[in-house]
């Protein structure tokens, strides 16, 4: 019988709990006690630190504390991909941030979804939809990025959008829900 934490990654429903999910909350909460205890730090030390709970970390990928995530280990960082302070990501499955993205303060990356069944909602069932974001994409501060979404790279996510659906690489979208307002050829 596969475990929780297989048919979670697998984007499966699943149920939040069992030793090996429990185990990997407890590394990430710890992981943030430490990595949000000092905005004062190295480059060096912020990439160290990352590297050692993201599957992923590029060369001069940088996030200002404080930070959230679920796991830490779903999320890829392509090189020089920087987060703003107080961003979340809820990464049940995989997040990848491509080469170059900046992201503002106060986003939210969301793959962590639930079943539109209410009986399956009340039997504490979820799963998850992997989120990837191309190279070089800016997202505007408290934008919140729904589970499933791609967004193509040179992208533009304005302030406070709420993403919804695929963004297609060199669009503008802006608002709830983002809609596209221009194109860059």
């Amino acid at each position: 019988m596969r475990s929780e934490k297989d048919k979670m990654l697998a984007g499966e429903l699943y149920r939040a709990e069992g030793p090996e999910i429990a185990a990997d909350v407890a590394r990430a909460s710890a992981w943030m006690d430490r990595f949000n205890a000092s905005v004062a730090r190295s480059a060096e030390d912020c990439h160290a630190l990352l590297s050692e709970l993201f599957a992923e970390v590029g060369a001069g990928a940088r996030i200002r504390p404080p930070f959230h995530c679920d796991y830490g280990s779903n999320i890829r960082l392509g090189a020089g991909v920087f987060l703003n302070f107080g961003c979340v990501v809820l990464d049940v499955v995989e997040v990848s941030i491509g080469t170059g993205t900046q992201i503002g303060p106060g986003v939210q990356i969301l793959t962590a979804d639930h079943p539109r069944d209410p009986a399956q909602r009340r039997a504490g069932l979820e799963f998850g939809r992997p989120v990837r974001i191309g190279d070089n994409v800016w997202i505007g501060g408290g934008a919140i990025i729904l589970p499933g979404v791609t967004i193509g790279e040179d992208a533009i996510i304005g302030a406070s959008a709420v993403v919804t659906r695929d963004v297609p690489a060199g669009a503008t979208v802006v608002g709830n829900p983002a809609r596209a307002v221009a194109s860059r050829g």
